[in-house]
């Protein structure tokens, strides 16, 4: 049992360290915060090998590095909602046991949500005139947590399915 925990504390230290060495490789970068980047899949892999709660505790400790050195800050709440979070309901794939396709797909869109809300309440001044608030937060988000969600679809099964031989 020990060991298990052993186990689980030294990947999860080693996928967020991955996943922060990951979001410095952004194929696009947005001007208001947010990339393209394979940052989410260590996050994916974390949450569905050890479970909902270590992985959103990954989640929260990816987004306390990020915060550490590459912060994009504009009040405590959007900082709440953009980071830990976010991060955090990346975890919630782990939530859904061997269902990693549906997994994937929840702890992306929750951490879209996220960024949804945080994006309506305080980035909503660059919504082009016309544009609601909403649309532009929707839009925005979309165009870069979308490739992310799709990229870990393909990605995350693949590594897990390596990781479970290993074992």
């Amino acid at each position: 049992m020990r060991d298990k925990k052993t186990l689980m504390i030294v990947e999860i230290a080693m996928l967020v360290a991955f996943a922060y060495v990951l979001s410095f490789f952004r194929v696009v970068e947005m001007p208001q915060g947010g990339s393209v980047s394979l940052q989410m899949i260590p996050l994916f892999v974390a949450a569905l090998r050890w479970g909902g709660v270590p992985g959103m505790v990954a989640g929260l400790l990816f987004s306390g590095l990020k915060l550490l050195v590459d912060p994009f800050i504009v009040h405590p709440v959007q900082l709440l909602l953009d980071y830990p979070l976010a991060f955090g309901a990346v975890g919630l794939a782990g939530f859904f046991g061997n269902k990693v396709m549906v997994g994937v797909v929840a702890g992306g869109l929750a951490r879209f949500v996220m960024h949804f809300l945080s994006g309506v309440v305080f980035f909503g001044q660059y919504a082009p005139a016309g544009t609601s608030a909403a649309l532009y937060s929707f839009i925005y988000n979309i165009t870069y947590i979308g490739p992310e969600i799709i990229l870990a679809l393909f990605v995350a099964p693949l590594i897990l399915r390596r990781l479970s031989k290993e074992r």
